[in-house]
């Protein structure tokens, strides 16, 4: 990890800059760490694909200077619709970690999504973040599970995001090819104060991903009780089917993020914004429904909530600006990011979010059609 920056580059122009500045100042396996994906990272390069062939439609002569980027997302008023999404071991490219990265959500009034495997604990992170949820892995002992979960209530978190895409993921070609292990000073330490699961031991003929990584994989009914036993509204990370997301509702989740982990899950599924229309019909207007993977500028804000998303989280994009500049960076970024947003919606004839209709997305030629 190299000296991070402690003022903006001058060379950072947009948003997607922060990319090309911490490919120059991080190492190489570190590096494939944060931009790759699974398997032959199909699903990856789709991400940013969908938002590149989907077209924009502008509106002329709307009238614009009332215009503002504000929302009401689970009961808080927030300024604009940008998170910054659950990134694990941000220490391995700030020595302050996701401490910097929620000084910076402070800072810029954006919502920090704290990782289950944070290098930092949630408490402190908790501390520095004024709009803060927590994202949880499932732990195969409940009681684990429900620590976790009482751990966010205490420390002051608003929602529980709970991702489901990942409870097994295909390794990732580039780590293995670079032989990248995580640093001994690199840990998750949210799940320190817990013993180990045990060893599970296969009997002859079992499978090592079936009855070995699987067996203690949530189901349905695990979600259940977690809804029940949260006092926090309960936000599903890794939609992808309607079906999946109608279900869901129908349990009680409170949000949804269509999602497919930044191309990290499974490869070879769809891009997240190429499915989100069909989410979006099924769930009705109004449901609160997130997206990640793939954005990398404003208009690809605006694309997303074109096509039905109420907002969105930023993932490499904040581990990249944290590792050129720190807090500084992230809290560069998050304005870029707005400022792109605006300029976008003034260009199309948007005042407002709710202005953002999936009409302003091209139907025609290449580009996603809108629901």
């Amino acid at each position: 990890m190299s000296h991070t920056l402690s003022q903006i580059p001058p060379d950072i122009l947009v948003a997607r800059d922060y990319e090309g500045a911490a490919r120059e100042r991080l190492s190489s396996s570190v590096l494939d760490y944060i931009a790759g994906a699974s398997g032959e990272e199909r699903t990856l390069h789709a991400n940013t694909q969908a938002f590149a062939q989907a077209w924009l439609s502008p509106r002329l002569l709307r009238p614009l200077t009332q215009g503002h980027t504000h929302l009401n997302l689970l009961g808080q008023a927030l300024p604009h619709p940008i998170l910054l999404a659950p990134v694990a071991y941000q220490k391995l490219v700030h020595p302050q970690g996701e401490m910097a990265s929620a000084q910076a959500a402070t800072a810029m009034d954006a919502c920090f999504v704290t990782s289950t495997l944070s290098s930092i604990p949630m408490e402190e992170i908790a501390q520095a973040a004024s709009r803060k949820w927590f994202q949880l892995y499932f732990q195969p002992d409940r009681a684990v599970t429900l620590d976790l979960v009482h751990r966010a209530e205490q420390a002051g978190y608003s929602a529980l995001v709970v991702t489901l895409d990942t409870t097994i993921k295909a390794p990732s070609l580039r780590l293995q090819r670079q032989g990248f292990v995580l640093p001994n000073d690199i840990q998750a330490v949210n799940l320190s104060p817990y013993p180990q699961p045990p060893t599970r031991t296969l009997n002859e003929g079992d499978s090592i991903i079936f009855q070995g990584f699987m067996a203690d994989a949530p189901t349905w009914d695990d979600l259940a009780w977690l809804v029940r036993h949260c006092q926090l509204p309960v936000v599903v990370k890794g939609v992808l089917r309607p079906d999946d997301a109608k279900a869901l509702q129908a349990m009680g989740v409170a949000a949804q993020i269509v999602s497919n982990h930044g191309g990290r899950a499974l490869d070879g599924v769809p891009a997240s914004l190429s499915v989100l229309p069909a989410i979006r019909a099924a769930l009705g207007p109004d449901y609160p429904l997130l997206l990640d993977s793939g954005i990398r500028s404003g208009s690809d804000i605006f694309k997303a909530i074109a096509l039905g998303a109420h907002a969105v989280l930023i993932g490499r994009l904040q581990v990249y600006a944290l590792a050129v500049a720190g807090a500084l960076g992230v809290a560069h970024l998050l304005r870029t990011l707005r400022e792109e947003l605006e300029l976008c919606m003034a260009q199309a004839g948007c005042a407002t979010l709710a202005d953002i209709t999936p009409d302003l997305i091209h139907s025609s030629g290449n580009g996603v059609a809108p629901c």
